[in-house]
């Protein structure tokens, strides 16, 4: 099974090059997207009914390490070429340098023979996310370029491009959560920044081109810290195997990978090329950069968690983690544009999903991989939400979605859901964020409770912003016709199904499948929620109707009469304009509070990668140095 995960979507990829009817590309889209959801499935019940135990695989594989030497040269000469074209000289150093490093230590080093991938429940989670959360989004695009291309007609239609590397990007994520061998991480890992790459600059303005490029080096450096990190344990321990990075320990290894986890991840000092990559089109903001290639980072350091606890490199990871979510968190409060909003925020979540890997205990990692289930179903379906009001509204402002729950309401049903699911109760996020505030307070780590503390303080704050404008009440200005197609509605549709059904069966999904998870890494786990099952799935059920309810209820107003309010001068009868003191007709807008001043990127991005550049400067010093706790 694990030749057609990765196979099927790799020849699809290839496909779409040649197929130039746009209807006859949609349906291959969803009959492709269809076939990786039931692979997935067949191969998570083949798994669960041989026992659900770890499982290696594939010991001796000399022709398709051949292989993947060749794919390194053609990504490296790809690099070359592109930066050549566009004049950029760093992606070349970092490139060819970390290739270089890869095939030395490859040809000379003495590894020993050992399976190159590996299945365990963390595995199994991963493909679950990438099959249905990323086939869903390939369903949605079909749709949403239609409606993009004719908006942006200045824009050239590389529709088969586009779909291609989505496909393509599936396939490298299946290779790299199923890949045990540090070299194929590797080089999956790799396959992945250059896809991100190329989608970033699908507009091929001047400005997409420089977001690309930004994109390009700082997951290149990544990547060289992932070589650097394959080079040591050839030399110190004659393994290739990410299990034994964390029975080793070793603290430069360690601090390699958590510099390629912290990269993909778009930590501080690295967040400028997520924010930057949204210049994309929706679904490669969507795909790319929110559901599932930068879980690529929170995976590995997931996986190298157990190695963290109580030293030098997991102090280093958590503070990094730390100090982003709160951040990026307060920068979001300053945005109004909704991608940019959601851009802040991803990083934010991220964040403390790295701090609470870099704690490297029990309680955290739970928290870790719980957070980044509900940050993948949610940050897809806003994105997906926020294209499609896009194409509606002709616009992302969050303040044109004033009313959206009057305007086009399904619409706006399924953006509340997935506000609501990113810091409302009882929706998971919010129950992880308080396993992982009581495992901070438990660890001692002042700081880290204090971010947490404070950041989620700013996260309510810009939420609570958007959501507010979402179900405000009035008479619209205008109508709207919602051009959302159904395919669109088809993908976000099961994203909220998937939302509301997580936080029921939240108590169920903790001890199927995230308390194995721990159990796998750690050798042993215990429940985290203290409640019953019975008990918490009860509270659930009532709770997740909450806010659809009070959606549907303020929407299925428009026909009642409004109640006047104050205005400086007399109402009109609309709440919407009124007449002034000369007797003139004003408009009354209603506008959020951004605090750009306090908060704004301009003032706190600076700052913020200064500091966080500083620890990990330090940070690398005193592992280089030898020091093991500071």
């Amino acid at each position: 099974m694990i030749p057609l995960l990765i196979g099927i979507p790799a020849v699809l990829a290839v496909l779409f090059q040649f197929v130039r009817n746009g209807k006859a590309r949609g349906y291959i889209v969803y009959a492709g997207a269809g076939i990786i959801m039931l692979t997935t499935v067949m191969f998570v019940v083949q798994w669960i009914t041989a026992g659900a135990q770890k499982q290696m695989f594939y010991p001796e594989t000399e022709l398709i390490d051949h292989l993947m030497t060749v794919g390194d040269l053609f990504l490296m000469c790809l690099i070359i070429w592109l930066s050549v074209k566009h004049g950029k000289i760093l992606p070349i150093i970092l490139s060819v340098v970390q290739t270089a490093v890869v095939l030395y230590t490859e040809f000379t080093a003495e590894v020993a023979e050992a399976p190159h991938m590996m299945v365990d429940w963390l595995t199994i989670l991963m493909c679950v996310i990438i099959a249905f959360i990323g086939g869903f989004i390939c369903i949605y695009t079909v749709g949403y370029m239609k409606g993009y291309h004719k908006h942006h007609t200045e824009v050239k239609d590389r529709q088969p491009f586009f779909f291609s590397m989505l496909f393509l990007f599936l396939a490298a994520m299946f290779g790299l959560v199923l890949s045990q061998n540090l070299i194929w991480i590797y080089f999956f890992w790799e396959i992945t920044s250059v896809i991100s790459f190329l989608m970033i600059g699908y507009t091929r303005t001047e400005e997409a081109v420089n977001n690309s490029f930004c994109a390009l080096w700082m997951n290149l450096l990544g990547g060289l810290g992932f070589a650097v990190a394959i080079a040591i344990m050839a030399q110190i321990s004659g393994s290739l195997q990410l299990i034994h990075v964390v029975e080793v320990g070793a603290p430069l290894p360690l601090m390699c990978l958590a510099l390629a986890g912290i990269t993909k991840s778009a930590q501080l000092p690295f967040s400028t090329w997520l924010l930057g990559a949204m210049v994309a089109p929706t679904p490669s903001s969507a795909l790319l950069h929110s559901a599932t290639m930068v879980k690529a980072g929170v995976y590995l350091l997931i996986r190298i968690s157990p190695a963290l606890e109580g030293n030098m490199v997991g102090l280093i990871v958590s503070s990094i983690g730390g100090f982003t979510f709160i951040m990026a968190s307060m920068m979001a409060i300053a945005q109004n544009d909704a991608k940019k909003v959601l851009a802040f925020s991803t990083i934010s979540n991220l964040g403390l999903i790295v701090g609470c890997t870099g704690i490297g205990a029990e309680e955290t990692v739970w928290a870790a991989v719980f957070l980044m289930i509900f940050h993948s179903v949610s940050k897809s379906m806003l994105f997906q939400s926020v294209g499609a009001a896009e194409n509606t509204l002709g616009s992302r402002d969050i303040e044109d979605m004033h009313g959206l729950i009057i305007r086009v309401p399904k619409l706006a049903y399924i953006m509340g859901i997935g506000i609501a699911g990113m810091y409302l109760a009882p929706f998971g996020m919010l129950i992880s964020k308080w396993v992982a505030l009581k495992a901070f307070v438990d660890s001692g780590n002042v700081i880290l409770v204090l971010c947490i503390a404070y950041g989620s303080a700013t996260t309510m704050f810009y939420w609570t912003k958007w959501l507010a404008k979402l179900i405000c009440y009035h008479i619209p200005r205008d109508k709207v016709k919602d051009v959302t197609r159904k395919d669109e509605y088809v993908s976000m549709s099961f994203h909220a199904a998937t939302m509301l059904l997580l936080c029921l069966l939240l108590p169920a999904i903790a001890e199927l499948v995230i308390n194995p998870i721990v159990s796998n890494l750690f050798g042993n786990s215990h429940d985290v929620i203290s409640m019953s099952v019975l008990t918490t799935m009860a509270i659930m059920l009532v709770s997740i109707f909450i806010v659809p309810a009070v959606m549907f209820f303020v929407s299925r107003r428009s026909h009642k009469e409004l109640v006047p309010i104050y205005m400086n001068g007399v109402n009109n009868g609309d709440n919407r304009f009124f007449i002034n003191s000369f007797g003139g007709q004003d408009h009354l807008y209603l506008s959020n509070w951004y605090l750009r001043f306090e908060f704004g990127r301009r003032h706190l991005r600076i700052p913020s990668i200064i500091v966080a550049a500083a620890v990990l400067v330090v940070g690398f010093c005193l592992v280089i140095g030898g020091v093991t706790w500071l």
